[in-house]
């Protein structure tokens, strides 16, 4: 995805952020590890399903997500999609 055409992808998904128009990002915060693990759960059997599986990490009572298209190295449509899919679950 070309920098030029991400903007309009990304203002449709509030919260996530742009790393160097390669990812996006999202920290989700949670009251304890319990909830975030739950969260953490849940994206990960939409990844399965979907077939597009992001980075996370779990931090206790957060949650950080890094999304884009491991098989071309950068961003597609995909990640904004799946993105606002993730954005569904909380």
């Amino acid at each position: 995805m070309a920098p030029e055409d991400i903007q309009p992808y990304l203002i449709q998904v509030k919260g996530w952020n742009l790393v160097r128009a390669e990812k996006i990002f999202k920290e989700f915060k949670f009251k304890n590890f319990k909830e975030s693990l739950a969260f953490a759960n849940k994206v990960g059997a939409l990844a399965e399903e979907e077939g597009h599986h992001p980075d996370f990490a779990i931090l206790y009572n957060r949650v950080i997500l890094n999304l884009w298209t491991h098989s071309i190295g950068g961003l597609s449509e995909n990640d904004f999609i799946m993105a606002a899919k993730i954005d569904q679950i909380k």
